[in-house]
């Protein structure tokens, strides 16, 4: 079992000394990404950065895995294999922040609808850190020994680049880590950081529910199947399957982000789409919720008048299973980093949380990797709270060379460095 050790003074002052020079290209950079969002797989000029600042830093990088991915190598020697990961895209969110380097980008999606693009769950920050982060750790390359592999993973949004990557043959181009680790953004103060042992981060599913009906117009309704009507009955019927189905006791969520039919006024159209998200921790809860979002869906078309043939289609998009940190690993990084931030910066306790991730899915054909992730605070103690996924979410400048900080104390604490 890996496990991180303490760093020595010298080691750290050097690591801080090249940070601190570094700060005003990572400030900049971090403003580039952040004025420049792209959402999932769509991030190329964001993975064009990350490619071009590695291979400058002398990484063997593969480029274009699972679409937009990025898989960078850089071999010092024998020693652990360090695999780290930092996520790429922007969510479809109008940023409200009102910083002078705030994004007005306007992304064209698949089906052709544009929509607006803004980072406000910090994933800017993550590609900073990693880019801040191998700078530094080349920096004192003769001071560890072993291998870092760094991902730059697209779409983990939809919760979908984690599997497209290690479908796509993630592991044709890196060696086997012996650890995998990755950090986040969280709207806490700056100095900040969780390495807490266990589950963190629930599993979750991406499932549109497509209603099928007979159109017509709209002055005469009784001539039709409507399936507008079907997804609104649906979205009601809905906010209860949590509450009448599941065990109190169990972690469960249930929600609707969309809801998407027709286009005229005076049209009903055929077809309606509502766009759900369901969270767990007990793999029971998950089939509890598919099957009931599965059986409300048929009882509410079966009511319309809805046609054998017209019945409701669920369609499986992205999925994880739960974020289960290791509690060995996360707790020795806890000391390692405790030892170097303080006793009080580094929360071992942090309560597990319903939002989710898919990381963990690039273990890949190693499940049983030993992994860990890193929560580290964002915010100017003086801002009012907010939330990840709100208009509001700004990540304070100076979280920038300090989260790039602990990237590279986590990665020199587990590659050996001494």
């Amino acid at each position: 079992m890996i496990s991180a050790a303490a760093l020595p003074h010298d080691l750290i002052a050097r690591v801080d000394e090249t940070v601190d020079a570094d700060t005003d290209r990572l400030v900049e950079l971090f403003k580039d990404i952040h004025r420049n969002p792209e959402l999932a797989f769509g991030e190329v000029q964001t993975s064009r950065l990350i490619e071009k600042a590695l291979q400058n830093l002398g990484f063997d990088v593969t480029k274009g895995i699972g679409r937009t991915g990025i898989a960078a190598t850089l071999r010092n020697g024998d020693g652990p294999v360090v695999m780290y990961r930092a996520d790429m895209d922007a969510n479809a969110i109008e940023e409200q922040t009102g910083l002078d380097y705030a994004s007005e980008a306007r992304v064209t999606c698949e089906d052709g609808s544009v929509v607006p693009a803004a980072h406000m769950c910090g994933h800017d920050a993550h590609v900073t850190w990693l880019i801040g982060m191998a700078n530094a750790i080349v920096s004192v390359r003769d001071s560890w020994s072993g291998t870092a592999v760094l991902i730059g993973q697209p779409a983990e949004e939809p919760i979908t680049g984690a599997k497209a990557m290690v479908d796509d043959g993630l592991y044709n181009f890196i060696p086997r880590p012996d650890v995998l680790i990755g950090m986040h953004t969280m709207p806490a103060a700056v100095g900040t950081v969780s390495s807490s042992p266990g589950p963190r981060l629930a599993g979750t599913d991406q499932v549109d529910i497509v209603f099928h009906g007979v159109g017509g117009h709209g002055s005469v309704p009784d001539a039709t199947t409507d399936p507008v009507q079907m997804a609104a009955r649906a979205v009601v019927d809905f906010g209860s399957i949590v509450s009448e189905r599941v065990d109190p006791a169990q972690t469960a969520v249930l929600t609707v982000g969309a809801i998407s039919a027709g286009v005229d006024n005076n049209v009903i159209p055929s077809q309606a789409v509502i766009k759900t998200n369901i969270r767990w921790y007990d793999p029971q809860v998950r089939e509890t919720l598919l099957d009931a979002i599965g059986s409300v869906a048929e009882q509410v078309a079966r009511d319309a008048g809805a046609d054998a043939e017209l019945l409701p289609e669920i369609v499986m998009k992205g999925g994880s299973l739960p974020l289960v940190n290791d509690p060995e690993l996360a707790d020795s990084m806890a000391r390692s980093l405790a030892s170097i931030i303080g006793d009080d910066q580094v929360l071992t306790d942090l309560p597990a949380a319903t939002a989710s991730e898919d990381v963990q899915i690039l273990k890949g054909p190693y499940p049983d990797m030993p992994f860990n992730y890193l929560m580290v605070g964002i915010a100017d103690p003086a801002s009012a709270p907010f939330a990840l996924h709100t208009p509001h979410y700004v990540v304070d400048l100076t979280a920038v060379p300090y989260g790039t900080k602990i990237a590279a104390y986590a990665m020199l604490g587990l590659l050996g460095a001494s």
